[in-house]
C-alpha cells in the first residue's frame, strides 16, 4: 500500500518524554502499512540514539536517521521531508503525542476537502494552545475567515507535493522556524482544513519545564527572527486590513501578551528593560496604526505605552492588571430530560472585589498614548461599558488528564447592576449550559471551565468554588447507556463531571427500604439516580456464590429528582438472601455495577425487602467467641497449674 502519511520527529535529548510519542505512533488508527515514523536524531547525547535503533530493528513504520546537532528542529524537519514517503508529512516534536486516530482522521478530512494543510485540535497539557480555531470544524480555512494566525506551531498535517511545488522548507538554526514556515503555508495553499472535533495532538509541558519554548531567550535574536514572519506576511499580501490582522498576531502574541499583568513582573527588571527596548523597536518599525486601533483595550494602553518607549508606565499598568481576574458562580445545576443544565453568573473581580465600571460611558478611540496608568485605567473602564453589548461567555469541560477542551452550548444574557448611587456598576454575564453526556468523547473526569470575554480580556476559570450550605447538588443521571457525576471538588468547590462513574461513588447508597416494593414478581425502587424515561439498566442478584440476572427500566421521578426502577425478577428464586447490584450501562462490555442497600429474601413463596447481611457477620461473631473463650482459658490456667 502507498504511503499515506509520514510522521517527522526531530529529537535532541528527550529522555524518558519521548515514550509517549512513540507510544501514541504505535497506537494510531491507521493500518501499519499506510504509515510511517522518521525520527530524525539531532545529535542526542543521552540514551535515546539507542534507544530509536532498537525500535527501528523492532518496528517496521519506524525510520531513524542520525545527525549532528543542529541547534533547532529546523534542519531535522527538513532532513525528514526529504525521506518522507508519505503523501502528506505530519510534524510532531519529541515530547508531545497524538491522539490515537489523528493520522487517520486527519488524512481522511484532508483528502475529502483537497486541503494542502490540515490542522488537527490541540489540547495543551500545562501550555497554553489556541482555543477559538478549534470551536468547531472549518473544510475551508482562510486567514480571513478563521483564526488560524493563532496557531503557528508546525504540529500540522502538510501535503507533500503542496511542498515541493512552492520549494517550502523550514529555515535552519535559528527560533521562530515554525512561524516563517505555516504563515507561509496558510497564505500559499489552496485550502486549509481545520478538523475541531476530535484532539490530535496533545502539546506538553515538561516537569522540568526543558521544553524549547519555554526558556528564556535573547530578545535581540528572537526579535530578529519574528521579523523574518512578518516579511512573508508583507511578500504574499498587500496593505490593508489583511495585513494589519495578520500583522496584530504578532503585535498581540509575541509582544502585547508578553508586557502584561504577571507575566511581565515575573520576570527580572534588567530583562524587562531589554526586551521592552526591541519590542519598541519593532512596534515603531513594522506596525502602522491600523494594526494595534484593532486589540482589545487593555492592550491598546500596553502597545500604545509600548510605542512610546514609556516602560514605567507599562510596568505599572501590569501592576493593575495583575489584580484582574474572570469569576463564575454557580446558581443551579439540574437534570432536565436527557442533559444537565448548568446555570451561573460571570464576570470580572480586582483584588478579589468586582469590579465596577462607568455607568454611561461611550467609545472614544486611543489616539494617543494615556498621560498616565490612572487615565489609561479610567479609559479602559469606559471602553469595557461601551463594549458590553460585544461580551460573551462560553461553558468549557476540559478533560482533567488530557487537558483537551470542549465548548458546550450556552444562551447568556449581559446585565448591569448598579453601584455607588448608579454613578457606577457591575457587568454581569448570565447564562445557562447545556450539556448532553452522551455526546463527551470518552469516560473520563471532565473540569467546568469559564471563558469570559469582556472589554480588554479574555480569561478563563473553574466553575465555583460554590459554598457548601447554598450549592446544588445533583444526582447522577443515566444518559445514552452511560453514567455521569455532577459533584464538588473538594476543598475548592468547583464543578467537575465523573463520566466514569462507578460503584458507591452513584449515590445509590441513598435509596431506603420504603422506597423499595416487591409484588409478586415485579420489583419497584425509587433511586437517587436520574434517567429519561425508558432508560434501560441491568440487575444482578446473587447469593452464596450463585448469580442471576435481570433487565430494568428507569422512568423520571415527576415529583423530583430521580427516577423510578422498574424490574421484572428472575423466576424462581431459590431460597436465600439475595443481594442486588445494578449496571447503569447493560450494553457495556463489561456492565460496571453498583450495590443498592438492600437485599431480597427468598422462601415460602413469599419475597421480602431485608437490610443487605453485612459480610463477614459469622466470621465476626465466631472470632469473638474464640476471644472469650480464650479468655477464660488464661483465667483458669493457674488454677490448674497449682494443683499440679
Amino acid at each position: 500500500m502507498p504511503v499515506k502519511v509520514s510522521v517527522i520527529v526531530p529529537v535532541h535529548n528527550p529522555g524518558t518524554y519521548i515514550e509517549d510519542c512513540i507510544s501514541s505512533l504505535q497506537r494510531q488508527s491507521l493500518p501499519p502499512d499506510e504509515y510511517e515514523a522518521i525520527f530524525v536524531d539531532d545529535g542526542s547525547t543521552d540514551g535515546t540514539p539507542a534507544r530509536l535503533d532498537r525500535l527501528a530493528a523492532e518496528d517496521p513504520r519506524m525510520r531513524v536517521i542520525h545527525q549532528e546537532n543542529s541547534g533547532w528542529p529546523g534542519k531535522p524537519r527538513n532532513v525528514g521531508i526529504a525521506a518522507a514517503r508519505g503523501e502528506f508529512v505530519m510534524f510532531v516534536d519529541n515530547d508531545d503525542h497524538l491522539g490515537d486516530e489523528a493520522l487517520e482522521r486527519m488524512y481522511d478530512y484532508g483528502v475529502a476537502n483537497g486541503a494542502d494543510v490540515v490542522v488537527g485540535k490541540m489540547a495543551g497539557k500545562n501550555r497554553g494552545v489556541p482555543v477559538e480555531l478549534f470551536r468547531r470544524n472549518h473544510p475551508r480555512a482562510t486567514v480571513e475567515n478563521a483564526p488560524l494566525i493563532d496557531s503557528l506551531t508546525p504540529h500540522k498535517m502538510f501535503r507533500r507535493e503542496f511542498l515541493d511545488r512552492i520549494g517550502l522548507r523550514f529555515p535552519e538554526g535559528r527560533r521562530l522556524e515554525d512561524h516563517v514556515f505555516v504563515t507561509e503555508a496558510y497564505l500559499r495553499a489552496d485550502n486549509v482544513s481545520v478538523l475541531g472535533d476530535y484532539v490530535c495532538y496533545y502539546h506538553i509541558r515538561r516537569d522540568d519545564a526543558s521544553n524549547a519554548g519555554f526558556q528564556r531567550f535573547d530578545p535581540v535574536g528572537y526579535f530578529q527572527n519574528l521579523r523574518e514572519a512578518l516579511d512573508v506576511v508583507e511578500r504574499y499580501t498587500e496593505p490593508g486590513p489583511v495585513r494589519d490582522r495578520l500583522f496584530r498576531r504578532w503585535l498581540r502574541v509575541e509582544m502585547v501578551e508578553r508586557l502584561r499583568a504577571r507575566r511581565l513582573l515575573a520576570l527580572p527588571d534588567d530583562y524587562r528593560r531589554e526586551l521592552f527596548a526591541e519590542i519598541h523597536k519593532v512596534v515603531v518599525e513594522r506596525f502602522g496604526p491600523g494594526v494595534a486601533a484593532g486589540l482589545q483595550p487593555t492592550q491598546q494602553v500596553v502597545a500604545a505605552f509600548a510605542a512610546a518607549d514609556r516602560y514605567d508606565d507599562v510596568v505599572a499598568f501590569a501592576e493593575w492588571e495583575a489584580s484582574v481576574a474572570a469569576t463564575a458562580a454557580p446558581t443551579d445545576v439540574e437534570w432536565r430530560g436527557g442533559s444537565l443544565h448548568i446555570g451561573f453568573t460571570a464576570e470580572y473581580a480586582s483584588a478579589r472585589e468586582p469590579m465596577t465600571f462607568p455607568a454611561d460611558a461611550g467609545r472614544t478611540p486611543l489616539d494617543d498614548p494615556p498621560k498616565d496608568v490612572e487615565e489609561a485605567v479610567a479609559w479602559v473602564g469606559a471602553e469595557t461599558t461601551a463594549r458590553f453589548g460585544q461580551a460573551t461567555v462560553d461553558l468549557l469541560l476540559r478533560e482533567r488528564a488530557g487537558a483537551a477542551p470542549y465548548f458546550q452550548p450556552v444562551e447568556f444574557a449581559r446585565e448591569t447592576v448598579s453601584v455607588e448611587d448608579g454613578e457606577r456598576v457591575r457587568l454581569v454575564l448570565r447564562a445557562t449550559a447545556t450539556v448532553d453526556p452522551a455526546a463527551l468523547p470518552g469516560d473520563a473526569v471532565w473540569d467546568a471551565v469559564v471563558r469570559v470575554k469582556l472589554g480588554g480580556w479574555t480569561k478563563e476559570c473553574r466553575l465555583g468554588p460554590a459554598p457548601r450550605a447554598t450549592r446544588p447538588e445533583p444526582c447522577a443521571g443515566v444518559v445514552g447507556g452511560r453514567v455521569v457525576l455532577p459533584y464538588w471538588t473538594e476543598p475548592h468547590g468547583n464543578l467537575s463531571l465523573d463520566a466514569a462513574v462507578e460503584g458507591r461513588r452513584l449515590g445509590l447508597g441513598g435509596v431506603r427500604r420504603p422506597d423499595v416494593t416487591v409484588c409478586g414478581l415485579r420489583l419497584r425502587a425509587r433511586l437517587p439516580l436520574h434517567a429519561p424515561d425508558g432508560a434501560a439498566v441491568r440487575l444482578r442478584f446473587t447469593s452464596s456464590g450463585r448469580t442471576l440476572h435481570a433487565s430494568g427500566t428507569l422512568t423520571g421521578e415527576p415529583e423530583g429528582p430521580g427516577s423510578r426502577l422498574e424490574a421484572a425478577l428472575p423466576s424462581g428464586l431459590p431460597r436465600g438472601i439475595w443481594r442486588v447490584a445494578l449496571a447503569p450501562d447493560p450494553d457495556a462490555a463489561e456492565p460496571r455495577y453498583a450495590g443498592l442497600p438492600f437485599a431480597l429474601r427468598a422462601g415460602g413463596g413469599r419475597m421480602l425487602v431485608v437490610p443487605v447481611p453485612r459480610p463477614g457477620t459469622v466470621r465476626k461473631l465466631a472470632r469473638g467467641v474464640r476471644r472469650v473463650l480464650g479468655a477464660a482459658r488464661t483465667k483458669v490456667a493457674p488454677v490448674i497449674s497449682g494443683r499440679r
